[in-house]
């Protein structure tokens, strides 16, 4: 498509496709209702070879250079940086946003399908290194933080159903704590 084309020319349309590329995928991201994002579809649950997550740490040792990557604010403004409380409500919406992101990350890498269509095999191959490099760290990590959660969610629900603390309970006897200190 770019034969005639100046090298500056190839660069600036990438460049754009890339950009309007995850400009729609993000909209469409924050558009689906949050049910799209659950943590049980296939897509989202652990593989047998991440072996729940195990794979992150032990292989890829992503505690030490996770921390140096942007974290985005999620729709609503839901941070992901660092947990805010320690309830089984929070822990679910940021499992979600856990799916959430990996999916927005993902779709992002698909484009290089597209700058496979468009370029030749050399410019296309550039492009696509950097979209991938830009997008599976964040996939790698919204993975590793899922499957860690989902952990901290079951040591959680196990300590309230020791208690005899239903969630359903948990609810009530949190407003009725809210309530008293009013």
């Amino acid at each position: 498509m770019f034969e005639e084309k100046s090298p500056e020319t190839v660069f600036l349309f990438n460049s754009f496709l890339i950009a309007l590329w995850h400009y729609i995928v993000y909209n469409i991201c924050i558009s689906l209702d949050v049910s799209f994002f659950d943590e049980n579809k296939k897509i989202y649950r652990p593989f047998r070879w991440e072996r729940d997550g195990k794979i992150y740490s032990d292989k890829l040792r992503i505690q030490k250079w996770k921390d140096y990557l942007p974290v985005h604010t999620g729709k609503n403004g839901f941070s992901k940086e660092h947990l805010e409380e320690v309830s089984v409500d929070y822990l679910n919406e940021f499992i979600m946003e856990t799916c959430r992101g990996e999916w927005n990350h993902t779709l992002n890498s698909i484009l290089t399908v597209l700058l496979f269509a468009v370029n030749d095999i050399s410019t296309a191959s550039c492009f696509s290194i950097l979209v991938i490099a830009g997008n599976l760290p964040f996939v790698i990590i919204q993975r590793y933080n899922r499957f860690r959660l989902q952990k901290l969610r079951l040591i959680i629900i196990r300590k309230q159903q020791k208690r005899g603390v239903g969630l359903r309970d948990r609810e009530g006897i949190e407003k009725n704590a809210g309530n008293k200190a009013k």
